[in-house]
């Protein structure tokens, strides 16, 4: 087991906002960072009515509430949506698209909404789940959307469908909603059910994700312990977890990314060879090595345990955060290598009255260094109860600045915008040492197109304070 990180250099851990109800609530899903340079997320409660809100936060922690759901307020009904906690997905556009579990017309208290919003608060609905009564359309959003190289975006629903177990869909940036895929086989789910995690496109174009449940193995009542699937036409189980004696290899996966040497990893909720969950890596055809066991000592889990976000950063290790146990029970930020040796960062709840938040729920690498992310409760208000209202933070383990870009991929001539800090002055962008005609728009966003002859590789930004280079190598397309 990893220890506290209290000897590690330049680590320094702070608290930027708590949020006190009327600015929002609980706070879930990993934050944005937009080419402003601020960060962008949501919250599940607090706003108006307590159904969550939108909002953008510095990285010195100024925010700002850019929309507050159910506004205005419709007796009984949120025909906005309302309890986001996804968070949402920047697109190419500029807007942020995202989904909210709760709202619009459904006997059940809604049945949820997939929306738009602009960085100055606009909101969009563009399509209500069981709006006409047909919930063979999907019910349930609460996984975060992706944008494909296509243009369209693609997400999972939990319930609806035509075997009410979810649905996988598509919908185009202006709001045309299409059902790609519905959950749950009719002979006794054998592969597919309850999809709660963000899909991923890997580098070769094809979709990748992960279900709650279902699957080839039993396991705690569920019909299946999960699965690892990806999709054509129909999806292909590539793993179904509890695989293992004892469920060592995890059960109830709930994150899925692809690391830079084409392997994708992931995280279980419960599992592994103490009960606490996993960290997974699982090659393209299938292949699972668990590469970590979280903690959950005699099934009270007062161990490290329940891992619920993971991220690749720039210095190829894996950062995550586990929603509950640490020192003080309140979840940690941690660190592991691709070899899987982990190390606990930090323990949430160190302060008195969790005033540093606890149960935080995902990271994101702001091109700064530094890691940004939120915990769903604690802080200093008490508006929201003895939980607290939840926080926004920040931890710095020393990382260098970098750049990223928007798009990941694109052809030749295509538009691009190179995110970083402290932009201005660049005198050069390479796109794998080819040269691109850029502009220098504010200290934190250069646009310019993929030059001719350019292949893919690193994006290389020169500025006054050095050579930025992009996390992720920018995938050229034919």
């Amino acid at each position: 087991m990893g220890g506290d990180g209290g000897g590690l250099s330049a680590q320094t851990f702070t608290t930027l906002h708590t949020f006190t109800g009327t600015d929002g609530g609980f706070p879930l899903g990993a934050l944005v960072q937009a080419p402003d340079g601020n960060l962008y997320g949501i919250t599940g409660g607090g706003g108006t009515n307590n159904n969550g809100t939108v909002f953008k936060i510095s990285p010195s922690g100024a925010l700002t509430t850019l929309y507050r759901f159910c506004s205005p307020p419709v007796p009984g009904v949120c025909t906005d949506g309302a309890g986001p906690n996804a968070g949402f997905v920047q697109a190419t556009n500029g807007d942020f698209y995202g989904t909210a579990d709760g709202g619009a017309p459904c006997s059940s208290g809604g049945c949820g909404t997939v929306f738009k919003i602009t960085p100055s608060g606009a909101l969009t609905t563009l399509d209500r789940f069981c709006a006409h009564g047909d919930c063979t359309v999907g019910q349930t959003p609460v996984a975060l959307m992706l944008q494909a190289t296509n243009g369209d975006f693609y997400g999972t629903t939990v319930y609806g469908g035509v075997h009410d177990n979810g649905i996988l869909f598509k919908i185009t940036p202006t709001g045309t909603l299409t059902t790609v895929y519905s959950f749950c086989l009719p002979s006794g789910c054998p592969d597919y059910l309850s999809p709660i995690s963000a899909l991923v496109q890997s580098t070769s174009g094809d979709l990748y994700g992960t279900t709650y449940s279902g699957g080839a193995n039993a396991c705690r009542g569920f019909n299946g312990c999960g699965t690892v699937f990806t999709l054509t036409d129909t999806p292909t189980t590539l793993y179904s977890f509890c695989s293992q004696s004892g469920c060592a290899d995890g059960t109830s996966p709930n994150v899925l990314i692809q690391a830079t040497d084409g392997n994708f990893y992931g995280t279980t909720g419960g599992g592994g060879a103490d009960g606490g969950g996993t960290i997974f890596k699982i090659t393209p055809t299938g292949t699972l090595t668990t590469l970590y066991s979280f903690l959950c000592s005699q099934g009270d889990c007062t161990g490290v345990y329940q891992p619920t976000g993971l991220i690749q950063a720039t210095d190829g290790n894996f950062y995550g955060t586990t929603g509950g146990g640490g020192a003080n029970g309140g979840g940690t930020i941690f660190k592991i290598t691709p070899s899987g040796t982990l190390t606990t960062l930090y323990s949430f709840c160190a302060q008195s009255g969790c005033t540093d938040g606890k149960y935080p729920s995902g990271l994101v690498q702001d091109t700064n260094g530094d890691f940004y992310g939120t915990a769903s409760e604690g802080g200093t208000s008490a508006t929201c109860g003895a939980q607290g209202c939840g926080t926004v933070f920040t931890l710095s383990v020393g990382l260098s600045p970098f750049v990223r870009t928007q798009p990941a991929s694109g052809k030749v001539t295509g538009f691009v915008e190179i995110l970083g800090t402290d932009l201005t002055g660049a005198t050069s962008v390479s796109f794998n040492g080819t040269a691109a005609v850029f502009k220098v728009v504010s200290s934190s966003l250069i646009i310019t197109t993929v030059p001719a002859g350019a292949s893919s590789g690193t994006v290389q930004v020169v500025t006054p304070g050095g050579t930025l280079s992009s996390s992720v190598a920018f995938r050229v397309l034919p």
